[in-house]
């Protein structure tokens, strides 16, 4: 007899995730349609299929914005929709409870006195995969009302999730929004690639570590003049070197005892190496050498 699965019983099931396989128009630059793919074309036209919308509000993004696989993999793993870290920021925000953060309003309020700064690390970037450049403006705002001391900017530039050259926008954006604030200036200048490592290359978040807190690599006058001359000498957004910037006022702008720092990206994976670094007293990545004494750290996720 034919081996019959009995009826009411279950039959195993295989999820399989293609990263990068998905359904669109049929137009030039469409690698799907264009590959020749007999396996997934007989399995389409002998058994039943459906589609799933994977961006925007259907897997908890803001409207419009793009998926990603971690995104994506938490929806499905869910089997529900999963409101992202960057909707609930963005829904803080929009209903005051953002300034109301009782993390946020610590490291803002004890830079105060003037005494000490107020450090804010983060990807510069409008992509929403990793960090969102609205945020860093709720941040902006919310210094500039409480009343924040120096508060200094350490902006990591993106590249991946923005065009590899969309770094000398993003920077005068940011210098624009600085003025808009009444409040901020721009301390260091670096690529993703040495600030947000997460495979244990620990000689990338040293350099990003030393630039940030000793206050040494390359330097330039203004973020803009780092981000020309990278591209200037082929290197891309993603690949800029830790970079100093000249204060205006001439104080180092480096993190120092006391100072508050907070980093605004929204997803812990790519920032983990860089604040344990800041962070712990028991670390052995690198050599930090002096370290700074009393640093109040929040961030935006745990």
């Amino acid at each position: 007899m034919p081996n019959q699965q009995p009826r009411g019983t279950q039959s195993p099931v295989v999820l399989v995730i293609l990263d990068g396989w998905g359904i669109g128009r049929d137009e030039p630059g469409n690698a799907v349609l264009a590959a020749s793919t007999p396996v997934m074309d007989r399995l389409l036209d002998t058994y039943p299929s459906s589609t799933l919308l994977c961006s925007g509000e259907h897997v908890g993004l803001p409207s419009g914005q793009m998926g990603n696989s971690e995104v994506g993999h938490t929806n499905l793993g869910a089997g529900f929709i999963v409101h992202q870290s960057i909707v609930r920021i963005d829904r803080a925000i929009a209903d005051g409870s953002f300034a109301q953060n009782t993390a946020l309003l610590e490291a803002i309020d004890r830079t105060s006195s003037g005494d000490h700064a107020l450090h804010l690390i983060g990807l510069l970037s409008d992509g929403g995969v990793h960090s969102h450049i609205r945020h860093l403006d709720a941040l902006l705002a919310l210094a500039a009302e409480r009343g924040a001391g120096r508060v200094i900017i350490h902006a990591i530039t993106d590249g991946r999730d923005t065009s590899p050259t969309s770094g000398t926008r993003f920077v005068a954006d940011l210098e624009e929004r600085i003025a808009a604030a009444g409040a901020g200036q721009i301390g260091t200048v670096m690529g993703r690639y040495y600030a947000m490592d997460r495979d244990h290359r620990w000689e990338r978040t040293q350099a990003a570590y030393d630039a940030l807190v000793h206050g040494t690599g390359t330097t330039a006058n203004s973020a803009l003049a780092a981000v020309e001359r990278s591209y200037a000498e082929e290197v891309t957004d993603e690949f800029i070197d830790p970079t100093v910037i000249a204060s205006p006022d001439g104080r180092p702008s480096t993190i120092a005892d006391g100072d508050s720092v907070i980093l605004f990206n929204f997803r812990a994976d790519r920032v983990r190496q860089l604040t344990r670094a800041l962070a712990l007293s028991d670390f052995d990545g690198f050599e930090r050498g002096a370290r700074p004494r009393d640093l109040h750290l929040a961030t935006m996720v745990p």
